[in-house]
């Protein structure tokens, strides 16, 4: 009887895979306020009907997509700024961090570089939930810095924002250059660096 039971998790927990995947491939070329669920059921073989045993609605399945292009994410951004090193140093993982995820991920990167302005409300509010933990993260282990010694905690979180909004930027910035080759992708990343090195040196001289 488990043997059944864990049969039918596997072939559920698959079929909302594929229904994942499939609506990711579709997205490539539109939005999500565009995608239909019959489009998305097609594309798996599935009936429509069998989509809400997996997700209420569109807005739903959007949502599932922003934690599987998000979550990963959170452990690398934290090891980034935990590691050891100079400034120059901690600069270069962190592009090049982004560039592999970008290059590993580049659906789920389009997909969350999209819809964090697009049409569907839920999907942009999970995508700022995203992006506020990964502030929280940010401004918690920059506090953590010899270098933060006096900041107050709203310009840490001034601070963790900037970073953010730059690692988001620098990964659309990567997604767009993959269509144009490696140099267009290594211009990106001198760009990113020279942009890190301004902040940092800010950073410094914030309390002068």
């Amino acid at each position: 009887m488990s043997h059944t039971i864990g049969s039918r998790q596997a072939q559920k927990q698959k079929t909302r895979q594929a229904l994942m995947d499939a609506a990711l491939a579709l997205l490539a070329e539109q939005g999500l306020s565009s995608l239909g669920l019959r489009e998305v059921t097609r594309a798996v073989g599935v009936a429509p009907t069998a989509f809400y045993r997996h997700f209420p609605d569109m807005a739903g399945l959007g949502v599932a997509l922003v934690g599987q292009a998000l979550d990963s994410l959170h452990a690398m951004v934290r090891g980034t700024l935990a590691g050891t090193g100079g400034s120059d140093e901690r600069i270069d993982r962190t592009v090049d961090v982004i560039a592999r995820h970008v290059r590993a991920y580049p659906a789920h990167v389009r997909f969350v570089a999209r819809e964090r302005h697009g049409g569907v409300r839920p999907v942009r509010d999970a995508i700022a939930a995203q992006l506020r933990r990964f502030s929280d993260e940010v401004a918690h282990q920059l506090a953590a810095q010899p270098v933060s010694a006096g900041w107050s905690e709203d310009d840490l979180r001034m601070l963790a924002g900037v970073y953010v909004d730059h690692m988001v930027m620098t990964a659309s910035a990567f997604l767009d250059a993959t269509e144009e080759g490696r140099a267009a992708e290594e211009r990106v990343a001198a760009v990113a660096r020279r942009q890190l090195r301004l902040i940092t040196l800010g950073r410094r001289h914030w309390l002068d």
